[in-house]
């Protein structure tokens, strides 16, 4: 795990530039830097190392091909690297190997089949800048589901990319303004959408994207390598056709494999144990598959009705690991907070990002890699929103679509609309789709359309997803959330709290192999009567009795509406919602900020846009 940067035609003064950028991501990489610039000096590529495979020198990065084509900064873990390896020794595609790194085996894949054909064979988690000497030709590639990040845009006609936008942000010449058009999407979802950043003119690379720039390095062009949407339609079309207990048992194995791949490594290991159905099948897993304990961690809340801790000890003591936990009060989320918007280099307000955080940092004292289960939810059926939203779609649509939409316009438009409950009701009875009923109920908070001062015009995937791209409402949601949510905050949220304490996070739910088998999975076996997750729990209760976790799912959230109630972060609040402050920066409306505070503080409404106007104006104060 590491952090890479780099630029092309900035030759005057890229010694200073690449040591600007590779410093402010020193956390992801401490263990080691490099440099390298191309013979011209218009390609320079930068690296920082977290030892994590081969720990010697011949590890290190920028890397060159044995040929001396190719050159590779690369941040991330190829998890099937022996396989590779051997498959180019088999074909004779490999004459040698300096050291036992990954990335020496994946530079070399890259070179012997080819970019596109070499990616591809390539199991892991990574964002790669490869560079053609031969051709002159930069490419940059992220992983098909997002858990590696990389930002690349131009800064003063230069193109530039990094793995944190920090480091482009920290260049001299950089003046990309405030992007006005994404404020309306952060304050819908507490995120920015990718290929959006906050800045105008700089980029998140998606999931799955490879970029290709040539010199001169004034354009690029980006193509599509590996799809999300693509594969589920493909395991959508061809299901699996055995039973739920056969369904189970092939799952358990490709687990299995996923955990034993990820578990690789040459530092301690340890795994996040939320007492979840996910987290628990993971560390399942790898006790299973070790002969020693497994180092698990927990983050604990006073708060009861947010608190999983209790729960996560047992799970650890059934299955025998060595279990540590900690626990947090508000104290401990206000020394956290003010770090948040550095992490994140910008707005980004999932709540959650304080107890991942406080549980990454209190794991990196034990341990450098920590798998964790994440994707559990996307990949099988977890959230309750699958079942209740085609549930509500199935008795709306019984009512004729032109009746709907009278009654959405006398609610959202007529007498009606003063009152902000029916104003609500009407948006979502004009969804014509199941699709457009999910994207809508994240619309139908009030003050949504008031509260940023200009429109924005920004599209996100719910803007233009395809109704009916799959068989059956919750298919077509649970994909609608992994390609966008899943890689745009829960993935963001991982990565950028455990790399800001250097600990390499590992999530073995989403290794290809997993994830196109449960594309094939009919929906019974995901969902059925209320209950989620149904294949993957009978993975789970083959380890863990079903009385351990038949409870209610209470998720990794923090009562950040308790603490704003009280008297510390009140006060930081509101220091950073005065009327006359919103009113000077001019991004949104001083009333509707007014009034939103003012229903939280005064008559205890809470909403989430409380929590994203906080995070966007701490963001915006590290700006100044």
């Amino acid at each position: 795990m590491c952090g890479i940067a780099g630029f092309c035609n900035r030759q005057g003064s890229w010694k200073r530039d690449i040591e600007i950028m590779k410093s402010r991501m020193a956390h992801r990489g401490p263990d080691g830097q490099g440099s390298w610039a191309s013979g011209k000096e218009d390609v320079v590529l930068g690296h920082r190392r977290l030892s994590i495979l081969d720990l010697s020198a011949s590890g290190a990065q920028p890397m060159v091909s044995h040929s001396g084509r190719y050159v590779i900064a690369y941040n991330g873990e190829i998890y099937n690297y022996k396989e590779v390896e051997q498959r180019l020794r088999r074909e004779n595609r490999l004459q040698r190997l300096n050291g036992g790194s990954d990335t020496e085996v994946l530079l070399e894949a890259l070179e012997a089949y080819g970019v596109k054909t070499g990616i591809s064979l390539c199991k892991g988690m990574f964002a790669i800048a490869l560079y053609d000497r031969k051709e002159r030709e930069l490419w940059l590639l992220r992983d098909r589901v997002g858990e590696k990040p990389l930002y690349y845009g131009f800064v003063g006609g230069s193109f530039v990319f990094a793995s944190e936008l920090g480091c482009i942000t920290a260049l001299p010449d950089f003046r990309c303004p405030v992007n006005r058009d994404v404020l309306d999407l952060y304050m819908v979802h507490g995120y920015i959408p990718a290929s959006h950043t906050i800045y105008e003119g700089i980029f998140k690379l998606e999931p799955g994207k490879l970029l290709r720039t040539r010199a001169p390095f004034r354009e690029f062009t980006l193509e599509t390598w590996w799809s999300m949407a693509q594969t589920a339609r493909d395991g959508q079309t061809h299901p699996f056709k055995g039973s739920r207990q056969e369904a189970s048992e092939e799952l358990e194995r490709l687990l299995k494999n996923a955990v034993a791949g990820q578990m690789v490594a040459d530092v301690a290991l340890g795994a996040f144990l939320s007492a979840g159905i996910d987290s628990t099948t993971v560390v399942s897993l790898m006790q299973s598959l070790s002969a020693k304990k497994v180092k698990t961690f927990t983050i604990g809340m006073e708060e009861e009705q947010f608190d999983e801790a209790k729960v996560a000890r047992q799970i650890a003591a059934h299955l025998g690991t060595e279990h540590t936990e900690l626990y947090i009060s508000e104290r401990d989320a206000m020394e956290v907070i003010p770090k948040l918007a550095g992490m994140f280099g910008e707005p980004f307000a999932d709540s959650s990002q304080i107890p991942t955080y406080l549980v990454s940092r209190m794991t990196r004292e034990h341990v450098t890699v920590s798998l964790s289960g994440d994707g559990g939810d996307e990949l099988f059926g977890g959230y309750t929103t699958y079942q209740t939203v085609p549930g509500a779609w199935e008795r709306m649509k019984k009512i004729p679509f032109g009746l709907r939409r009278q009654i959405s316009r006398a609610l959202t438009q007529g007498f009606l609309s003063g009152k902000k409950s029916n104003v609500t009701r009407g948006l979502l009875l004009s969804a014509k789709t199941p699709e457009e009923l999910y994207a809508l109920s994240d619309l139908a908070e009030p003050f949504l359309g008031e509260l940023a001062a200009e429109r924005g015009r920004a599209a996100c995937v719910f803007s233009d997803y395809e109704s009916g791209f799959l068989p059956g409402a919750m298919n077509n949601l649970m994909l609608m959330d992994l390609l966008m949510y899943h890689p745009d905050d829960i993935l963001v949220k991982v990565d950028r709290t455990s790399m800001a304490v250097s600990l390499e996070s590992r999530v073995p739910m989403l290794d290809r192999d997993v994830v196109e088998f449960a594309w094939t999975l009919p929906d019974y076996m995901k969902r059925e009567n209320g209950e989620g997750k149904l294949v993957l729990k009978d993975v789970l209760y083959r380890y863990v009795p079903k009385e351990l976790m038949d409870r209610p799912k209470k998720g990794f959230a923090v009562p950040i509406e308790g603490w704003l109630a009280g008297t510390g972060l009140r006060e930081w609040a509101q220091g950073l919602l005065a009327e006359e402050k919103i009113r000077r920066e001019g991004y949104f409306e001083p009333a509707a900020v007014r009034r939103l505070w003012e229903d939280f503080t005064q008559r205890g409404i809470w909403r989430k846009q409380i929590w994203h106007l906080l995070q966007f104006e701490q963001w915006l104060e590290g700006e100044a």
